[in-house]
């Protein structure tokens, strides 16, 4: 999909989720409400899901679509961690050239990872999304899926 289409039906999924997601002030709703349209209105989205931090610092699956996941993720290693210790989205066009990639699923090619910041700014966890094709992300996906994940903590 080229940038010009694919930065039309973020937006236009911007808006039905913005729409949806004043339904409900729960952040784990809204977390499940984003995952199932993002998997389901985008091409190539193989796993697109939450991690969240625990209390001690873990950091575990929450709500997703797709393949069963890794339940937890080893501390500091792999694109998950990258996107919370480097506070920033990370693009990841082959997931066999990521230092440490944790593959929970061998058909995963690509990913993207977006940090999930609460209503103070604090990181609380990624969204993660993962494509079984190469080359699947770029900075339009990582700008436009940064507005949605700012959805979560947006006040009703």
């Amino acid at each position: 999909m080229d940038a010009a289409k694919k930065k039309a039906r973020y937006q236009r999924l911007y808006v039905q989720l913005s729409e949806l997601l004043k339904k409900s002030a729960d952040v784990s709703a809204r977390m499940s409400s984003i995952a199932a349209v993002l998997h389901h209105k985008m091409p190539d989205f193989f796993w697109t899901g939450f991690y969240l931090l625990t209390v001690d610092g873990r950091l575990v699956v929450r709500t997703y679509q797709g393949p069963v996941a890794c339940m937890e993720l080893k501390k500091d290693v792999g694109v998950c961690w990258a996107g919370i210790n480097q506070k920033k989205s990370i693009v990841v066009p082959n997931v066999e050239l990521f230092p440490g990639h944790i593959a929970c699923d061998s058909r995963s090619q690509s990913e993207i990872v977006i940090p999930v910041k609460d209503g103070f700014g604090a990181i609380v966890g990624v969204l993660d999304i993962d494509s079984d094709k190469l080359n699947t992300f770029d900075s339009v996906d990582a700008q436009e899926l940064e507005k949605i994940v700012a959805l979560i903590y947006q006040p009703i």
